[in-house]
C-alpha cells in the first residue's frame, strides 16, 4: 500500500507540474563538525563548489543551488537536532555527516522523509546495509580500506596484530571487517585496545601498557583524526616506537598530516617509521587548478586549513548532488513535499514536527544519484550496488625523516603494487607480483621487524610438563627442578632460536600416575598453557588441536612379550640353507658328476670299466670335490676347466654355510607365541598399555579391540609383573607401548623382547598453540640439533649409561641363505659346464662323421646302407671307445686325427 501511495503521489506531482517553470532555488543541507580536521577542509571546499555550481550556466538552468550548513559539534545528539532543523527548511538532500555514528542516526530520518543522505566522510562499512537505502557514500568504504590493510599485513608475513580503535560504530565496525579479512588470509586480530570516544591520555597510556603483555608487536590504529596523533606521542614515551614494533594507521593519519599548516618536528619524531593509507586521488589538471585556488583561499582567509583528501571529496559531493538535481528538474521542474500521515497524528504533541515533510521526489533523486557517472577532482565517480563509490584505491605512505613518502599503492583489482593501476597495461597487470618500495620502520631500521615477541620477562611462556611417575628419565621433577631427556632437547633447541624466549615450566598431573597427554594438549589449545614439552606423541587427533614441532625422536607402537631361547635341534645343520638352496646344490653335484664322466670317459681309465663301477666312480668323484684330496684326477682339458669353475662355486658355498651355521649356533634366537599385531588381535588375551599413553585409544578405536581386554599399567615394574604372570594368572600376554619406553624397559630385562615390527609410525614433538611462530623456529632448531649430532649425544647421555638399549626382536625363523643370493654363481657354473659338454660333443661328432665317410669310401658298393638307428648306435659305440683306440682306427685308415 505504501508503494502504491508513493507512486500515485509521484504521478500526480509529475502531471500537475509538467510545463511549469523550474524553481528559483533548491536547498541542500550540510551537517558536519566545522571545527575538526575533516570539517576545516570540507566547509571551504563545499563553499567553493557551491560558487562553481551557481556560476556554471550549463547546470541547473538558472535555479540557484543553496547549501544550509549546520554544525554537529562531534555529538550525535546535537547533530540529530541540527538535522531536524535542516529538514524543516525543505532540503532535497543532506551532505554529511562525517561521523559514522551520526550517519546511522540521520539515515533513519532520511529513510522516513525520503531525503537522500550523501556522505563524503562516513566510512563505516555497515552503512551500506539494505537498512539504509537513502544513504550514499562518495568516499572510500572501510570495507576496502580493511581489505587493503589485511593485504599489507599478510604481505609482510605477520600473523597477529593488535588493533587500537575508538569504541563507537566507526571503530567497532571497521575492526570487525579487518578481523574478517585477516581470517580469510590465515591471520587474526589477537587483541583489541578499545578507547572511549572522548579518551584521555591516561586512557591511552593504560591501554598501551596492557597491550605489551600480549605477543604481537604489530599495531593497527583506527581512530578519529582530530586526536589520533597523540597516541603515537604516548607510545614513544612508553618505548614502543622502536625496532621491535610496527605501527600501521588507517587514512585518518594522512588526513591529519595533510591538514597541518607546518611540520612540527617533535610530533614527527614520534611518527618515524609508521605506515599509513591515503585515499588515492589521481593527478589531473582539475586537481592542480584546485590546489592553486586553495592557496589563494588561504591567503584570503577563506580557508584556515591545508587541503586534505576530504576537501576533494566534499567538493565532488556538491557537484554530484547538483548534477543529479539538474537531471531531476529536467523531467519534473517543481519540487514538492508532502506531510507524513504518521507525523500528522503527532500534530498535538509538543515536539513541533509539523514542519517535517517527506520529499516527494526523493526516490527519483536517489535513483538519479546512483546513476552518477562523471570525472571530478577525485577521479571517476560512480556508485556500486551497495551505494558506495567505486573504489579508487589507496596510497601506501611511510613516514621517514620528517617526510611522508609514497611506497606503493593498493587497488581492488591489483592489490599491492608499486605503480597505480591506471599507469599499467594489461600485460604488466597479468605478471604483477605484490610489492612495495623499501620501507623505514620505527627506530630507523630497514629490515622487516619480526612483529611479535613470544614472551617477556613480565609475562613468560607457561609451558606444561607432564608430571611422570614412570619412565622418569624422559621428564620428571627432581629437587624442585624439571629435568629429563625431553627437557634437555627443549633447552638445547631454545638456544638456537634467534631471540629470547622467557619461559616457566608448570607440572601437569597429580604425581600419582602418569597424566593424560590428550588432556595436556587440550590445555594448550585452550590457552591454559602456551606450550607443552615432554614425551608427547604426534598423533592425528592432537594435530587438529595444536601445532607440533619437527619430531625430535622417531617412535611407533610396538609389542613386547616374554621370549625364550630356541631349543637345540638335531637338524640344526640344515638351517643355514633354505630348501630350494639344498635342492639346487644337490642337483649341481649330479650335473657335475655327469659332465665330468662324459668329458673323462674316453681319456681317463678311472672313469672306465663295468657300468656299476663307472656309476659309483662318477658320483664319488663329484662329492669328493668337497675335500682337498681327490681319488681321481681329471685328464681332459675341458674337464679341468669345468673343475676350476666348480671348485670356485664350492669354495663360496662352504664358506657361506660355515658362517651361517656358526651364527645360528652362537647367536641367541628369541621366540614367542605372539608373532605380531595380527596374532595379538586374533587371540582373546589381555593386553597391557601405559597409563596416559595414546596406545589405549589406538587399540580401542583403530584396531577395534574390546576395552575389556585392555589393562592399564603404571610403571616398568608393573610391566614385568604382568608379563611374568601371563594371561592365565591375571597378567597380560603382551604390552603395547611406544618404542622409546620399550627400549628402556628391555635394557635390563633380557627375558622379554619386541615381537614383530612397529605397527605405527610417529614421533615425539613439542606442542604449541595454533599458528605459533615459535613452533616453526623450534622445528628449525631441532633439525640443526639432528644435523650436528647433538640429539644423539643427548640420547647417549640419558639412555646409554651402561649400554644403549637396542631392539631384541623375536624371530620365528633363522636368517637362512637362499637361492636368490647365489643364483648368479650357479648360472655361471652351469653355463660353463654346458658349453664344455657341447664342445666335446661337437668334436666327437666331427670325428665320427670323418670316420664314417672314410669307411664308406673303402667299403664294397654292394654293402647295404645303414639305418638311422644304426648310425646313432654306431655313434655311441664310437665315443665309448678310448681315445687311443680312436687314434689307432684313424691311423689304420689314413684318416687325420683331430
Amino acid at each position: 500500500m505504501d508503494t502504491m501511495r508513493h507512486l500515485v503521489v509521484l504521478l500526480i506531482w509529475g502531471f500537475a507540474f509538467v510545463g511549469c517553470e523550474r524553481p528559483t532555488s533548491v536547498n541542500v543541507g550540510a551537517v558536519f563538525t566545522f571545527d575538526s580536521v575533516i570539517g576545516r577542509a570540507a566547509k571551504p571546499a563545499m563553499e567553493a563548489a557551491l560558487a562553481d555550481v551557481n556560476s556554471d550556466s550549463n547546470i541547473l538552468n538558472g535555479t540557484s543551488f543553496n547549501l544550509i550548513f549546520e554544525d554537529a559539534d562531534c555529538n550525535v545528539f546535537l547533530g540529530s537536532i541540527e538535522t531536524f532543523q535542516v529538514l524543516q527548511q525543505g532540503v532535497v538532500a543532506i551532505i554529511g555527516p562525517q561521523s559514522s555514528g551520526l550517519a546511522h542516526m540521520i539515515s533513519e530520518i532520511a529513510n522516513g522523509l525520503q531525503v537522500p543522505l550523501v556522505s563524503y566522510a562516513a566510512t563505516d562499512p555497515t552503512l551500506s546495509a539494505l537498512q539504509f537505502p537513502f544513504f550514499l557514500r562518495t568516499t572510500e568504504s572501510d570495507s576496502n580500506q580493511m581489505s587493503a590493510m589485511a593485504d599489507l599485513i599478510v604481505h609482510y608475513d605477520w600473523k597477529e596484530v593488535i588493533v587500537v580503535y575508538m569504541d563507537n560504530d566507526y571503530g567497532r565496525n571497521g575492526v570487525s571487517y579487518l578481523d574478517n579479512e585477516l581470517e580469510k588470509k590465515m591471520a587474526r586480530v589477537a587483541h583489541k585496545v578499545r578507547l572511549p570516544t572522548r579518551y584521555t591520555d591516561q586512557d591511552v597510556r593504560y591501554s598501551l601498557n596492557q597491550s605489551k603483555l600480549y605477543g604481537p608487536r604489530v599495531y593497527v590504529v583506527h581512530v578519529n583524526p582530530d586526536r589520533g596523533m597523540n597516541i603515537f606521542n604516548i607510545a614513544k614515551e612508553l618505548q614502543m616506537i622502536t625496532l621491535d614494533y610496527v605501527w600501521l594507521a588507517t587514512h585518518w593519519l594522512s588526513a591529519s598530516l595533510d591538514s597541518l599548516p607546518s611540520i612540527n618536528q617533535s610530533s614527527f619524531l614520534s611518527l618515524q617509521g609508521i605506515i599509513g593509507f591515503r585515499q588515492y586521488i589521481p593527478e589531473s589538471s582539475q586537481k592542480k587548478a584546485f590546489v592553486s585556488r586553495w592557496k589563494k583561499m588561504q591567503s584570503d582567509g577563506e580557508a584556515s586549513s591545508e587541503l586534505n583528501a576530504y576537501g576533494y571529496y566534499a567538493y565532488d559531493t556538491v557537484w554530484t548532488i547538483a548534477r543529479a538535481i539538474d537531471k531531476v528538474l529536467e523531467e519534473y521542474p517543481n519540487i514538492t513535499f508532502s506531510f507524513s500521515e504518521k507525523l500528522r497524528d503527532m500534530e498535538d504533541s509538543n515536539l513541533q514536527l509539523d514542519k517535517l515533510k517527506s520529499f516527494d521526489g526523493g526516490k527519483f533523486l536517489r535513483k538519479t544519484l546512483l546513476q552518477t557517472n562523471f570525472t571530478g577532482l577525485t577521479g571517476h565517480i560512480m556508485f556500486e550496488t551497495n551505494r558506495s563509490r567505486v573504489s579508487g584505491g589507496y596510497e601506501v605512505l611511510n613516514i621517514n625523516n620528517l617526510k611522508v613518502n609514497t611506497v606503493g599503492y593498493w587497488s581492488t583489482t591489483l592489490g599491492l603494487s608499486r605503480t597505480p593501476a591506471e599507469y599499467m597495461n594489461q600485460t604488466e597487470i597479468s605478471h604483477l607480483e605484490p610489492s612495495l618500495l623499501d620501507v623505514v620502520w620505527p627506530g630507523g631500521g630497514t629490515d622487516r621487524p619480526r612483529g611479535w615477541v613470544i614472551a617477556s620477562d613480565e609475562k613468560p611462556l607457561i609451558i606444561g610438563v607432564p608430571n611422570r611417575t614412570a619412565f622418569v628419565d624422559f621428564v620428571t621433577e627432581k629437587n624442585h627442578t624439571i629435568v629429563g631427556y625431553c627437557i634437555d632437547v627443549f633447552k638445547e633447541a631454545r638456544k638456537l632460536v634467534p631471540y629470547d624466549v622467557p619461559y616457566r615450566f608448570q607440572l601437569f598431573g597429580d604425581g600419582v600416575s602418569n597424566p593424560s597427554y590428550d588432556d595436556l594438549v587440550k590445555k594448550v589449545e585452550n590457552h591454559d598453557f602456551d606450550a607443552a614439552v615432554g614425551d608427547i606423541a604426534i598423533v592425528t587427533n592432537r594435530t587438529k588441536l595444536v601445532d607440533f614441532t619437527q619430531p625430535y625422536i622417531a617412535t611407533g607402537l610396538v609389542i613386547v612379550a616374554p621370549v625364550s631361547t630356541s631349543k637345540a635341534s638335531a637338524w640344526v645343520f640344515l638351517k643355514p640353507f633354505s630348501v630350494e638352496m639344498w635342492c639346487m646344490t644337490a642337483a649341481s653335484f649330479v650335473m657335475i658328476a655327469i659332465v665330468i664322466w662324459i668329458l673323462e670317459h674316453r681319456v681317463n681309465n678311472d672313469f672306465r670299466g663295468p657300468p656299476k663301477r663307472q656309476l659309483a666312480t662318477m658320483f664319488l668323484f663329484s662329492f669328493s670335490t668337497l675335500f682337498k684330496k681327490n681319488q681321481e684326477d681329471t685328464v681332459s682339458p675341458l674337464g679341468r676347466m669345468v673343475m676350476v669353475v666348480w671348485l670356485f662355486l664350492l669354495m663360496v658355498l662352504t664358506s657361506s654355510y660355515t658362517a651361517s651355521l656358526t651364527s645360528i649356533l652362537t647367536v641367541q634366537q628369541l621366540s614367542s607365541s605372539i608373532t605380531g599385531i595380527d596374532s595379538l588381535i586374533t587371540n582373546n588375551w589381555p593386553i597391557g598399555y601405559q597409563v596416559g599413553s595414546f596406545a589405549q585409544s589406538y587399540l580401542k578405536e583403530n584396531l577395534n579391540i574390546n576395552p575389556s581386554r585392555l589393562v592399564s599399567l603404571r610403571s616398568p615394574e608393573a610391566y614385568e609383573t604382568a608379563l611374568r604372570k601371563g594371561p592365565s594368572n591375571g597378567g597380560v600376554a603382551a604390552i603395547v607401548d611406544e618404542l622409546p619406553y620399550i627400549e628402556l624397559f628391555l635394557s635390563e630385562r633380557p627375558e622379554f623382547g619386541i615381537v614383530g615390527q612397529p605397527f605405527t609410525k610417529s614421533g615425539w614433538g613439542f606442542a604449541f598453540q595454533r599458528d605459533s611462530q615459535l613452533a616453526i623456529d623450534m622445528s628449525t632448531a631441532i633439525l640443526k640439533l639432528s644435523e650436528s649430532g647433538k640429539l644423539q649425544e643427548l640420547r647417549s647421555k640419558w639412555f646409554c649409561k651402561k649400554a644403549c638399549p637396542g631392539d631384541r626382536k623375536a624371530s620365528s625363523e633363522p636368517n637362512q641363505l637362499r637361492l636368490i643370493n647365489f643364483w648368479g654363481l650357479y648360472l655361471f657354473c652351469g653355463a660353463f659346464a654346458l658349453a664344455a659338454l657341447c664342445l666335446f660333443l661337437l668334436r666327437s661328432l666331427r670325428q665320427f662323421m670323418r670316420y664314417k665317410k672314410k669307411q664308406m669310401e673303402s667299403s664294397s658298393p654292394a654293402m647295404p646302407s645303414t639305418t638311422c638307428s644304426q648310425v646313432i648306435y654306431n655313434f655311441f659305440d664310437f665315443i665309448d671307445e678310448k681315445e687311443e683306440a680312436i687314434k689307432k682306427m684313424f691311423a689304420d685308415r689314413n684318416i687325420p686325427h683331430l
